[in-house]
This record gives C-alpha cells, structure tokens and sequence, in this order.
C-alpha cells in the first residue's frame, strides 16, 4: 500500500502540477497557421496588387494615405461589370465606393482573398451590362506589384486603377 502511495505522489511531481510555466494557451487554428506562415496575416498585409478569378479582375493602388480599387467583370458577349472608386481598410474589412453615385459596400479581406458580400447596393447595377454583377465577386491576389495593378483594364480600355 505504502510502495502505491509512493508510486502515486513520484507520478504527480512529474507530471508539472496546475502551475507547469512551460504550459501554453491553445490557439485557433487561422492564428497557428498565420505563425507558422501558411496563411497570410491579413493585418500584415498591403492591399496594393492585382487579385483575379477566371476573368474577373480586381486592382487596388496605394495614392498616398488612400486607396484606387478597379473591379470588372466579364462573362463573354458583353455581359460585364467595371467600376472604379476607392476602397478603406480595417482590419478584414474594406469599405468599398465603386463609380461614385451610391455603390458603397464592405467587403471582406483575408491577406490574400478579396470577397464581395452576396448583396449590393442598387446603385450598383448602374456599372453591369445586362444581366452581369459584381455580388459574389471573389479573387485572390495575383501579384503585388503596383505597375501591374496600375496596368489592369477593362472591356473598353479604360484604365481602372491608373492614372
């Protein structure tokens, strides 16, 4: 009995006790991944670059302390969205005004990944062709480069994020 007790309070020294200083708090999984530099942190990162998906493109250039953002959408045969505007950063969200007459929305930013919310604004309809739109628009970053961003043009020629 005596050799069990001793076995039993051997075992508990060893294992640390509640006050073990090498214990560390458990992290979520996005914050592991950001450490480990899987993922981009997106409080980190710049916003300037050209981000795309299939054909639609998106372009954000730094002017000073704001931002130039460019979107456009093409789903062939003239059915395409382009606006241009300015775009403000907090934290994961982007306050987005697209062609200035009322198309304002946030939009969310992973360090990599730019998403458009589902719903937009009907001023928005104003920038599509036909039946295109900019609602769930999604790209991620092709390049950093501000030149290329700057470069980024639509259906017509027109340069979205340059000068």
């Amino acid at each position: 009995m005596r050799a069990a007790l001793a076995l039993v309070l051997l075992l508990a020294a060893c294992s640390g006790g509640e006050g073990g200083g090498n214990v560390q708090a458990p992290q979520d999984l996005e914050s592991a991944a950001i450490e480990r530099g899987l993922v981009r942190d997106p409080d980190d990162s710049d916003l300037t670059g050209l981000y795309a998906r299939d054909t639609d493109r998106i372009c954000v250039v730094r002017t000073g302390s704001a931002y130039r953002i460019g979107a456009y959408v093409d789903y062939g045969d003239r059915i395409t969205c382009s606006g241009a505007g300015t775009v403000e950063r907090s934290g994961s969200t982007l306050k987005v005004t697209l062609g200035g007459e009322g198309c304002t929305f946030d939009a969310s930013y992973d360090g990599d990944r730019i998403k458009f919310p589902g719903v937009l604004p009907d001023a928005c309809k104003k920038l599509c062709a036909r039946r295109a739109a900019f609602t769930g628009l999604e790209a991620t970053r092709l390049s950093e480069s501000t030149a290329e961003a700057a470069a980024m043009r639509d259906a017509g020629g027109r340069r979205l994020c340059g000068d």
